[in-house]
């Protein structure tokens, strides 16, 4: 015996009448049941999309963190700009007063020169990189309609945003090659300032680290001198001596976090820089990999033209003379490109040869 479809759906109404006679009293009337289903249509309407998914849904449930966090970040990041200089010049003055004199009256000639030179060196160094990181813009995309080529809308800003470039919510605006906000800086690490913060970042460690170095052995014997102040009979240290040794103290302990803490991030910075990538693309190369492998390709980051040409193109080394003077010395020469196009295979081949 077959079964017929007609004969099924005849049987699943007189079911389903069956049902609805019993439940006559507590039905809808038919106007009601409309005008509900519109106020559901009207609902979905409003939040739902072909586009929607679970980083929509997780972006509207934690848009009010997010703003906050981005309203303090905002308003906070001059005090953060102001705690940087203060720390840096506090670590300034006390080398200057308290070091330097006893290196004059300790050290021989030679490595008194050794020093003097590189500390002022570093210390240029420092104050050029973070007064640029701060000041350049990190290229902001442009509002007027062009004929660029892009990849995808910003979902904030409605405009069309070319490869590489993301939306920073504290600036409130896209970033042409974006790599972060930086509240120390108060301002967002884009296309045209990533070189003055990676060097900033770089220049810094190095000074930490020499400062940690350099004055291990003061610290030691600051630290001791202390220490036998609340022994029973403290030896004669006068206030004087007692505001030096706690300088050094400062000093050796605020540079050895800070230079761990920032030799980190510049070992990061500088492996996403060898890759030709990111903090944002890091993050986004790696869900494009997982993609990729689960159809059985291999996803390759077009922006990656081999370490050596990676840095090159980083710092804007051209020759060889420019490994002096725009990276051991200091350089505002811009970087390659405007930041909205990127010219893959011309770079590669032509620009800057291995």
């Amino acid at each position: 015996m077959k079964w017929c479809p007609g004969s099924v759906i005849h049987l699943l109404r007189c079911v389903r009448l069956r049902s609805c006679g019993r439940r006559g009293k507590s039905r809808l009337p038919p106007w009601i049941r409309k005008i509900w289903a519109y106020m559901r249509l009207l609902l979905q309407s409003l939040c739902f999309n072909s586009l929607t998914n679970s980083d929509v849904v997780f972006d509207s449930l934690f848009e009010p963190i997010f703003w906050t966090v981005e309203y303090v970040t905002r308003w906070f990041g001059v005090v953060f700009v102001v705690l940087v200089v203060i720390l840096i010049s506090s670590i300034v003055v006390i080398a200057y007063i308290v070091l330097l004199p006893l290196i004059l009256n300790t050290y021989s000639p030679a490595w008194i020169a050794w020093h003097v030179c590189y500390g002022h060196w570093n210390l240029v160094m420092i104050a050029f990189h973070y007064y640029k990181a701060t000041k350049t813009s990190p290229g902001f995309l442009p509002k007027e309609i062009s004929d660029t080529p892009f990849v995808s809308v910003c979902k904030k800003c409605i405009l069309p945003k070319p490869a590489r470039t993301h939306h920073c919510g504290i600036c409130n605006r896209c970033i042409l090659k974006m790599d972060h906000h930086c509240p120390w800086l108060n301002n967002c690490v884009g296309h045209f300032n990533h070189r003055y913060f990676f060097s900033f970042c770089l220049f810094m460690t190095l000074g930490c680290v020499y400062c940690s170095i350099s004055g291990r052995n003061l610290f030691i014997d600051a630290y001791n001198a202390l220490e036998s102040t609340f022994q029973t009979a403290p030896p004669p240290y006068t206030f004087k001596d007692k505001m030096i040794h706690k300088s050094i103290i400062y000093m050796w302990v605020l540079t050895s976090t800070a230079g761990l803490s920032l030799g980190a991030l510049t070992i990061w910075h500088a492996v996403l820089i060898s890759r030709g990538e990111t903090s944002i693309e890091k993050h986004t190369n790696k869900s494009e990999t997982k993609r990729m492998a689960q159809k059985g390709r291999v996803y390759r980051n077009p922006f990656h033209y081999g370490r050596l040409n990676n840095w090159k193109i980083f710092l804007g080394v051209e020759k060889r003379s420019h490994w002096v003077t725009r990276v051991l010395l200091p350089s505002g020469h811009p970087p390659y490109g405007d930041g909205l196009t990127w010219n893959i295979f011309s770079v590669h081949n032509d620009l800057i040869p291995v």
